[in-house]
């Protein structure tokens, strides 16, 4: 109903509101600024043939125009396009799985140089547990992953690190 409405509207005394559009004077050019007018009959006053031109009708123009005819047609596609196959990476299956239902997230393949959170904590608890053991070389042997990253991963990452404070603790944080 909204749209009939809105339609009536729009054609309502169109015809009027055209003739009314086209009985209006033509709006002229912006004023020049007096250097640009000045500019401008400097350079016609040097070009007064050009501007005979460029207001006069070419007939012979108008012939060699009428004599162009255009046709085109389109060829048939012939599409040669060599589509690379995407890169698979090196896959690996992961080394411990959580399964959760909340999320509904499960891993099956980890690329190599990658590795799952819960294979990050796997790796921090063991190196934190027996970091003899478990040294940088050996872990990035074990997931597939760059000894820099490994080394890093190492330094800059702790697991969750639970402190019991005594009471010996207690009076050493009171006096600093």
């Amino acid at each position: 109903m909204g749209g009939n409405l809105v339609r009536a509207y729009k054609n309502f005394n169109v015809e009027s509101r055209a003739h009314r559009l086209i009985g209006k004077e033509k709006p002229c050019a912006a004023p020049m600024h007096p250097s640009t007018k000045e500019a401008v009959q400097a350079t016609l006053s040097n070009h007064a043939d050009v501007q005979d031109k460029i207001y006069k009708k070419d007939a012979q123009l108008l012939s060699r125009l009428k004599d162009v005819y255009v046709d085109s047609t389109d060829p048939s596609p012939q599409v040669n396009v060599e589509v690379p196959l995407p890169i698979r990476e090196d896959l690996r299956p992961p080394k411990h799985i959580m399964r959760n239902e909340t999320f509904g997230i499960s891993v099956y393949n980890i690329p190599k140089g990658s590795v799952s959170i819960v294979e990050v904590l796997t790796i921090l608890s063991n190196h934190k547990k027996t970091p003899k053991t478990w040294t940088a070389e050996k872990i990035a042997g074990e997931y597939s992953l760059d000894i820099k990253d490994t080394q890093a991963i190492l330094e800059f990452f702790t697991p969750f690190d639970i402190k019991v404070i005594t009471s010996n603790d207690e009076e050493k944080i009171a006096e600093k």
